[in-house]
């Protein structure tokens, strides 16, 4: 078998498997930070995590499957752990930014309702009081 199909075998094992892991890792317990940005509505907080999943999934999937293909031919033992750890340590970046772009724009969302929140009083007005003269 060529060593640039055991590189290309390799890369879609990592790959694909470090891309299941961190969706996973983001589904699991990115559910409990979506049903408190969400006010507590569980299912409404399962639905937008199975959708951040899913594009999750296409995004760094098809990413994956985009960085495949190489120019080079890999001649020898080195080559192979040379094209895999490029090749990997960039599907690991492509992850980690995913990552970060989905909890800065679910931070966002968070602040906001914990703004809406404050902004409303803890107790209704009880009375009312004539503004004075003069004052």
């Amino acid at each position: 078998m060529d060593r640039t199909v055991i590189a290309y075998v390799i890369y879609l094992l990592v790959s694909v498997g470090l891309t299941i892991w961190v969706a996973r890792t983001l589904s699991r317990n990115g559910r409990i930070f979506l049903a408190d940005v969400l006010h507590g509505n569980e299912q409404l907080a399962d639905a937008v995590n199975h959708l951040l999943v899913v594009g999750f999934y296409l995004v760094n999937l098809g990413f994956v499957a985009l960085y495949l293909s190489g120019d080079q031919t890999i001649e020898d033992t080195r080559g192979i752990f040379e094209a895999l750890s490029t090749k990997v340590g960039v599907v690991l970046l492509v992850l980690g930014v995913m990552h970060l772009g989905n909890v800065y724009v679910l931070n966002k969302i968070r602040r906001r309702g914990v703004m809406e929140r404050e902004q409303v009083p803890p107790v209704g007005p009880q009375d009312w009081v004539a503004p004075q003269a003069g004052a």
